[in-house]
């Protein structure tokens, strides 16, 4: 398959104008608002939802991701803010808002998208997922044999599940869980008048969605009829009697609170991290609550009466139609219709991992092997590398990080037999993982029992590189010991591998390997922050090795040289690399950056950055690899040098974490970088391209594009279709 082409140009370059430094730049003139590109990324993922072309069960995914997103947004940013307008914070941002003006601002585009994605719910979806034999249908819809059958299996199924909570002068308002469902019912008691509120929670270990036909089976399409399915909300609204008996059940809405989990921690001062953790998750379970959702629908009294027992104002209302909760829509997402969903697609086993009985690190030996899920296997390449190491007993030591792993990690079952078999076992494992605190600490302790040494993390920094170290005893080798790294961009986690695109790097290079080892003593030992020979490590090197890189480009392009910076990314907000990169594109380097989340930098501004292009893919996997390309005066992106690693181009990142970027040598696999970031700059499939007021396009493919480009096809086919190629 021929090499992707070089990215075509985006949108049209601004005339020429006069030059400023970026530091006479006032912030807000070069600089987006986070929160609200974020919320941008967020809107790319609900408009794949809209996005006719995409296969029906993949739109209904994309309305839950969409939701699960904003989830986590509400909880950290607007929860952070939130705490920080509660604390009489006046401080603004770098486009110039203060705390309430941000939160204004996001509160109208989250309400803006919610009713959007409504719209797309009631008038798009679910009317296409008929056509289909899948009938998302309301209570009063179901026949009265369906009514018998859902009723039948709600008595025996879920009404013992059921706790009514009322209140009233011997019962306290009951304690919301984050992210709960509950219905409010406003009773009266025979012959009284006043009325008497009570909360039924939907319970989450039971199906949001029933079959009316079946409702304890799977959501399995029937042969020959329909596939008729009535939410778990709707059932217990309509069967509210049993739970109060002899009392008259007047108005019931449903509604869904959020709490913060942007709570503050004080590592310095605390004597045990583990502690620190357990407390700051208690914290959180009972954090305030920052957006209470309810109906359109909702009686004002019902609503009255939950602000003021939640303690929170109009502006922590959030009104949405539709489910209460669209997480639910991952289970019609996973409804066995093949032909409604993206075809499977099985990751490759690259060609020098082929013979799974062969030596892995006599592989290795070889030659660095370069892996990209989820179009290569995470399984034949990182999961085997760790699981060798275990095995063999030629293998003395092995260490890792862990960030986020799997519920049934092969990762720490291998690395427990390893430390039973008597190996020298080292895990750093990150227990501020936000949202994974807990089974990160589960992890760590079951590790620990095993025999292995455990550090949780450095006080201040999060650790965030993915980086693993096995010492394997080799005659030839000088000292009689051979070291082998894997250095990746994700975690490691074999659930995630499946979804998320990432990149790894296998690898005996004793440069690489012995910033590894240096890199481990640090994160289990005490060490300052310190150079190391070819890997970037934050905080330390990083920052300054990658404005370094840039400043060589600026003297490449004065120089009439080639010049070039291509990056890849989660999410970009530094200042500092942002005026760098202003002034790179005012020197006249070409710079292309793909951001799929949050991006602050303006591209397109005239005088400021007129050669620097940002373009975000959301499609068929979540892009997660970070990747960097710098010219270095070479015209042919293959050349050049090229790095992957953990790191986003982030204040946090790298200051706050430690992190780890690693450089790519082998000039095949400089090739190999290049055919994939230059599919990604190419896509016009999937790719949105950032303007300088901040808002996104999505280009359409230009007339003379190949029918099998990346321009036209994507660049998630493109990779798919080279990944058959590579490994036939």
């Amino acid at each position: 398959m021929s090499a992707a082409p070089s990215p075509a140009p985006g949108r049209s370059t601004p005339p020429a104008v006069a030059v400023r430094d970026p530091d006479e730049w006032p912030a807000q003139d070069k600089t987006l608002n986070r929160e609200v590109s974020w919320l941008a990324f967020n809107h790319r993922v609900l408009e794949l939802a809209q996005d006719e072309r995409t296969p029906l069960l993949e739109r209904v995914k994309f309305l839950a991701i969409f939701s699960s997103n904003l989830d986590e947004f509400v909880m950290k940013r607007i929860g952070g803010l939130r705490r920080q307008l509660d604390a009489g914070a006046t401080s603004r941002s770098l486009d110039d808002r203060t705390p309430a003006e941000q939160l204004a601002m996001i509160r109208e585009r989250v309400l803006r998208h919610q009713t959007e994605q409504a719209e797309c719910y009631g008038s798009r979806i679910a009317p296409a997922l008929a056509d289909e034999r899948i009938e998302l249908v309301g209570y009063a819809d179901l026949t009265e044999e369906e009514r018998r059958r859902v009723e039948g299996w709600w008595r025996l199924s879920v009404f013992p599940v059921l706790t009514p909570l009322a209140v009233d002068p011997g019962h306290r308002f009951p304690f919301l869980s984050n992210l709960s469902t509950s219905l409010g019912v406003m009773l009266r008691a025979p012959g009284s008048g006043d009325p008497l509120f009570a909360r039924v929670k939907i319970p989450s270990a039971l199906p949001a969605w029933v079959r009316a036909d079946d409702p304890g089976a799977a959501l399995t399409p029937p042969a020959d009829a329909p596939l008729r399915l009535v939410s778990l909300k709707n059932v217990v609204m309509n069967n509210l009697g049993p739970l109060f008996p002899g009392m008259r059940i007047g108005e019931v809405a449903p509604f869904r609170v959020t709490r913060n989990a942007d709570v503050e921690r004080d590592e310095e001062n605390a004597d045990d991290l583990l502690e620190a953790i357990e407390e700051e998750m208690k914290q959180r379970r009972f954090a305030r609550v920052v957006r209470l959702e309810v109906w359109p629908e909702t009686p004002p009294r019902l609503l009255s009466f939950l602000m003021e027992e939640l303690e929170i104002g109009p502006e922590d209302v959030y009104e949405r139609a539709g489910p209460m909760d669209y997480r639910g829509l991952f289970e019609i997402a996973s409804i066995d219709a093949p032909a409604l969903r993206d075809p499977p697609w099985r990751p490759v086993v690259p060609a020098r991992l082929a013979d799974d009985g062969a030596d892995i690190f006599g592989v290795i030996r070889e030659g660095d092997i370069l892996i990209h899920n989820p179009y290569e296997s995470f399984g034949a390449s990182v999961e085997r590398f760790i699981r060798a190491a275990a095995r063999d007993p030629r293998v003395l030591a092995i260490k890792q990080t862990l960030y986020r792993t799997s519920g049934d990690s092969p990762f720490v079952r291998d690395l427990m037999l390893a430390a039973e078999s008597g190996k020298q076992v080292a895990c750093l494992v990150e227990v501020r993982a936000r949202f994974d605190e807990m089974a990160n600490v589960q992890w760590a302790q079951m590790l620990e029992k095993a025999g292995a040494h455990v550090a949780y993390g450095v006080v201040g920094l999060k650790t965030h590189c993915k980086i693993a170290l096995v010492v394997r005893q080799e005659p030839d080798a000088p000292g009689g010991l051979r070291c082998y790294a894997h250095i990746g961009t994700g975690n490691y986690n074999s659930m995630t591998a499946q979804q998320y695109t990432d990149m790894h790097l296998l690898t005996c290079d004793p440069a690489l390997t012995a910033d590894v080892i240096e890199v481990f003593n640090d994160l289990t030992g005490r060490a300052a922050p310190r150079d190391h020979r070819r890997l970037l490590v934050a905080p330390g090197s990083m920052r300054r090795r990658f404005e370094e890189l840039i400043d060589r480009e600026i003297e490449h392009a004065r120089a009439g040289e080639p010049a070039r910076i291509w990056a890849k990314m989660n999410a970009f907000g530094d200042t500092a690399l942002a005026d760098r990169l202003y002034r790179a594109s005012q020197a006249g380097v070409e710079i292309a950056l793909n951001v799929r989340g949050f991006c602050t930098l303006r591209p397109g501004v005239p005088g400021l950055s007129e050669r620097l292009r940002v373009v975000s893919i959301v499609g068929r996997f979540l892009e997660h690899p970070r990747v960097f390309h710098f010219a270095a005066g070479r015209a042919d992106p293959a050349q050049g040098e090229w790095f992957i690693g953990s790191a986003d181009w982030m204040y946090r990142n790298l200051n706050n974490r430690v992190e780890v970027v690693a450089p790519v040598i082998d000039p095949r696999l400089k090739a190999r970088l290049a055919d994939a970031l230059g599919a990604m700059l190419a896509d016009r499939r999937f790719a949105w391209e950032l303007g300088p007021d901040g808002e996104y396009e999505r280009p359409a493919p230009g007339p003379g594009a190949a029918p099998d480009s990346p321009e036209a096809i994507g660049a998630v086919e493109w990779l798919m279709r080279d990944a058959i190629q590579r490994a036939d």
